[in-house]
């Protein structure tokens, strides 16, 4: 069984970097030190950037699933000679418990081979190549150890079977494994220099200990409400996806997995939008997360640090770095030949003035936390403010990230109206007299823009840019923040030609052409749905989202419409989240009969802990 499919992929995470594995027991990416730091395995972007196999030699079929509550995965490999299970987890430090896991990671890889019945070949197939498969290293055994050191990274491989080195910076090994018996595998991670040895643990105990782990994080968060194992599945994937050291919630853990086979829409997404920020706080917030609620926001507060004139940048690295310019990696062919494969992400240079109210609206969410204001916080927000009122009218990329072209977006309007709204909305904790009043003003004046330029009578529908008839699917979000109630007549109708224009069995596309569908905005139209009175349709629609997973629960950024196949970097956070909120839309509308037909999400939260 080969892998073919970006599906096939299962995901580990240590609160520092991620690893993913195919479905044939082949780790094809890791980046070990950070989200966006240089592989050692990178076969998932080209066959030659190393890899690092454990499988059978004869014919196997493969049933994975992760122990539960955690994101350690167990492969099932079936044949005619028998079972094996192959463990396989991301090491946290020892003994870390609850919301401190994954903070001091010991970068170690651990897999382990149990013998459930017959007797199975196995073959063990180690091939490191670093910086991104540019730099072969020196295999050089060091008494029970197997050392890799090339350029900056060092890597230490401990075995219970003895591997053969190869003269291409390989090693291999075949292997038995009966029924009772079990092997292990232990790679480390260090820098060269300036750092001891990699540690390589014992991989029973480390496993153990960071099963253990993860539980007591998953006891730590109880989220009450519809579709639970579905939501908890989602949010230890968006924990997986949190660098711990800041709180910083990546969009995902890949890059360049293309959009579309053979296109050239392939995007670093290793990094930090503000744009996620307001739904990825609102996911947490509904999935229990309290304590990643207020790191985030205090990371957010210093990553921007003091605003001036100048426009607010739209994304940062995981501790905050501004500058990510985009770099091609032309040594690699591409996700299943689909070039380019590219570090770094250009967007950061674009003006998107969504990212105002997704600030701000992430402040409300918050306000209890934040009352009274921290004067670093306080003149976050005001300035957040004085920029949408003062940048509303200027053309931007978009939600969408267009590049080499500004529009006048209506999502982005709607969210500089969000930014002077939630500033309305906190009064006095904000602004003196004069202050509100530009604020309501400015408000009240966008809020007629898009009312009257972003409605088209042709199609009976808001659209994505002013005084067009081009359909978008990122108008969905008006009723999701407050913008307009989901019973009005004109977001029905909006809801209504979206989903006749955009959708094919249950998937919505952004726009018209758009080469998938994105799974996020066919979240928001499950929530529109709920909002707006279609309780039935809603939970129909995402019961059939929700299925759309691969075998472990996981979801890419997009899904194939034809064929179902996911798409897209992987896995994505925006996804993920996108479930947990339309899962509390859903819990919302059924718990409050006040909220159906009404269309107004709740303003606030107060979930309970346990």
């Amino acid at each position: 069984m080969e892998s073919g499919q970006i599906s096939d992929y299962g995901f580990l995470a240590d609160g520092r970097t991620a690893a993913l594995v195919d479905a044939s027991g082949s780790v094809n990416w890791w980046c070990p030190g950070r989200f966006d730091a240089p592989s050692v395995f990178g076969r998932l972007l080209d066959d030659g950037a190393g890899h690092w196999s454990i499988r059978p030699e004869v014919d196997f079929t493969v049933e994975r699933s992760y122990l539960k509550d955690t994101l350690v995965l167990r492969t099932v490999f079936r044949t005619a000679q028998g079972e094996v299970a192959l463990t396989d987890a991301l090491a946290f430090e020892p003994g870390s418990r609850g919301h401190d896991i994954g903070m001091h990671p010991p970068q170690v890889l651990v897999r382990s081979v149990q013998g459930l019945s017959g007797a199975v070949p196995m073959r063990v197939h180690y091939r490191p190549r670093f910086e991104y498969g540019r730099t072969i290293a020196y295999l050089v055994e060091r008494e029970d150890m197997l050392e890799a050191i090339a350029g900056a990274a060092r890597l230490t491989f401990r075995s219970s079977v003895r591997l053969a080195c190869g003269d291409d910076g390989d090693a291999a090994a075949t292997f038995t494994v009966r029924a009772g018996r079990t092997h292990n595998f232990s790679l480390g991670y260090a820098p060269t220099y300036d750092a001891p040895l990699p540690e390589v643990p014992d991989a029973d105990q480390t496993i153990a200990d960071t099963v253990a782990g993860w539980r007591s994080w998953t006891g730590e968060h109880e989220y009450q409400g519809l579709y639970a194992e579905e939501v908890r599945r989602s949010g230890l994937v968006v924990q997986g996806m949190t660098y711990r050291p800041s709180g910083a919630v990546v969009a995902s853990v890949t890059t360049s997995l293309p959009e579309k086979l053979g296109g050239d829409r392939n995007y670093d997404y290793r990094y930090v939008w503000v744009r996620d920020f307001s739904h990825t706080l609102r996911a947490l917030w509904r999935s229990a997360c309290f304590d990643e609620v207020r790191r985030q926001f205090a990371w957010l507060g210093r990553a921007m640090g003091r605003i001036g004139d100048q426009p607010v940048p739209i994304m940062y690295g995981v501790l905050g770095e501004r500058d990510l310019t985009e770099h091609r990696l032309d040594q690699l062919g591409g996700y299943r030949d689909s070039p380019p494969v590219v570090t770094g992400n250009d967007a950061w240079r674009q003006r998107q003035n969504d990212i105002y109210g997704a600030a701000m609206d992430a402040a409300w969410l918050m306000r209890d936390q934040l009352e009274p204001f921290d004067p670093d916080v306080y003149h976050l927000l005001r300035v957040l403010a004085d920029q949408a009122e003062q940048d509303w009218k200027q053309p931007d990329a978009g939600m969408w990230e267009e590049r080499g072209i500004q529009h006048h977006h209506v999502s982005s309007k709607v969210e500089c109206w969000v930014a002077l709204d939630r500033a309305v909305r906190f009064g006095d904790q904000l602004g003196g007299p004069q202050d509100l009043a530009r604020w309501t003003a400015a408000r009240d004046e966008v809020r007629a823009a898009i009312l009257e330029r972003g409605w088209s009578d042709r199609l009976q529908s808001y659209t994505g840019i002013f005084d067009s008839d081009e359909l978008d699917a990122s108008v969905l979000v008006m009723p999701l923040v407050g913008f307009l109630r989901a019973d009005d007549p004109r977001m029905r109708s909006t809801v209504r030609a979206v989903e006749r224009g955009l959708s094919h069995d249950g998937l919505l596309r952004r726009w018209d052409g758009d080469p998938a569908g994105f799974v996020i905005c066919s979240f928001w139209l499950v929530s529109c749905l709920a909002l707006g009175g279609e309780r039935d349709r809603a939970h129909e629609l995402f019961r059939d989202l929700a299925g759309r997973v691969n075998d472990l629960g996981l979801f890419a950024e997009q899904i194939d419409q034809q064929t179902g196949e996911q798409l897209g970097n992987f896995p994505q956070a925006f996804s993920h989240i996108g479930l947990i909120n339309a899962a509390g839309v859903l819990t919302d509308v059924e718990q409050d009969p006040t909220l159906r037909n009404c269309g107004m999400p709740p303003a606030h939260f107060t979930p309970t802990r346990r």
